[in-house]
């Protein structure tokens, strides 16, 4: 129903503009609760039951994790007397709003939903969970970065880290391998968020943007899994080529746009004399460069063992072509504008 899909949009843009505006603890959570019911439609909109069943996983832990940030709120009101989220001061209560940031978020140990709701989930859906959705709580986790705890949330992010990189090892399913990449770059965001707050957003940004890219490519392509996409370089060959340019943006390669975040953060790490965690968050961020790679391969350097004859497709999404074009440039060939990137708040 296009009126059904137009409310879950406008809805899910209100609820995102509610969080990341204000000031009150409850409206915040006003904004996440708008957000979560929007989204569900889009989720089971394919009455498939693994839709369905995705659709349920994420209501109860959105639920779940919503109940502590309220609860969180709540003790924190009760013992200094505010409802401002810059004021977060009561132990107890920061450590209730990491639980249930990390759980809406994706984070280890709280990652176990991620992955099935992406895979039960349309392309399309799935962009908006992993990008547009982490927003809201990504941005109350920059509000409240004063006041919470760096061991915890450094335990966290190397954990998050090395489980999206092992985990994305032995996927076949190319929206599964997308969720533990998400859970993966949620874990480099996570470890500079007490030091250097806009570099987790300039993170989030470049992020969002190279996932954009892969995920309109792969609509394009009506890929979703590797032996598919095997196939897709006789569809398109010319964005097949540069998707695996995107891949190593996401993973991180110079000279290529991904390369600016893991670099700044760990350069800031370092400043913080923590050498230690950049070495062992860059050591395992190879876990993730070996299935960014296997993707590569699958979908450029592997053809199919028989030349099926394909209908070459037509281009008729003009908006969906433009999008994929712009998102695609942007996430290759930032890199020389690091200076001005860097002045972004």
């Amino acid at each position: 129903n296009p009126q059904a899909k137009f409310v879950s949009t406008i809805s899910l843009l209100l609820g995102t503009s509610i969080t990341i505006s204000s000031n009150h603890w409850v409206m915040a959570w006003a904004g996440l609760e708008i957000n979560t019911l929007a989204i569900l439609p889009l989720i089971s909109k394919s009455h498939h039951p693994r839709a369905i069943e995705a659709s349920t996983k994420y209501f109860l832990v959105q639920a779940t994790a919503s109940t502590l940030l309220l609860f969180s709120s709540m003790t924190n009101a009760w013992f200094s007397g505010q409802w401002d989220i810059t004021q977060l001061t009561h132990p107890m209560a920061c450590t209730l709003l990491t639980t249930a940031i990390s759980i809406k978020l994706g984070l280890v140990p709280f990652h176990f939903w991620f992955p099935e709701v992406l895979q039960g989930s349309t392309l399309s859906t799935c962009l908006l969970l992993a990008t547009i959705m982490k927003f809201p709580p990504t941005t109350l986790f920059y509000l409240t970065s004063p006041s919470l705890n760096p061991t915890l949330l450094s335990l966290m992010a190397v954990a998050s880290v090395a489980l999206g990189g092992w985990m994305g090892l032995n996927q076949t399913q190319v929206r599964k391998i997308l969720a533990f990449s998400s859970i993966a770059h949620l874990g480099w965001m996570t470890i500079i968020l007490i030091y250097n707050p806009n570099l987790t957003l300039i993170t989030f940004y470049l992020y969002t943007m190279t996932t954009s890219a892969i995920f309109f490519t792969l609509n394009v392509t009506n890929t979703l899994k590797l032996s598919t996409m095997m196939t897709a370089w006789t569809k398109i060959p010319s964005l097949t080529s540069v998707f695996m340019l995107t891949l190593l943006s996401l993973t991180g390669l110079p000279p290529l746009t991904g390369f600016l975040p893991k670099w700044l953060i760990i350069m800031e790490l370092t400043k913080q004399e923590l050498t230690m965690m950049a070495t062992i968050i860059t050591l395992l961020s190879l876990l993730g460069l070996f299935f960014y790679l296997r993707l590569a391969y699958c979908a450029t350097i592997t053809l199919p063992p028989n030349f099926t004859n394909y209908m070459k497709q037509w281009q008729t999404n003009k908006l969906v072509n433009l999008l994929t074009t712009t998102f695609t440039t942007l996430s290759i060939m930032l890199l020389p504008l690091s200076p001005m990137i860097l002045t972004i708040p």
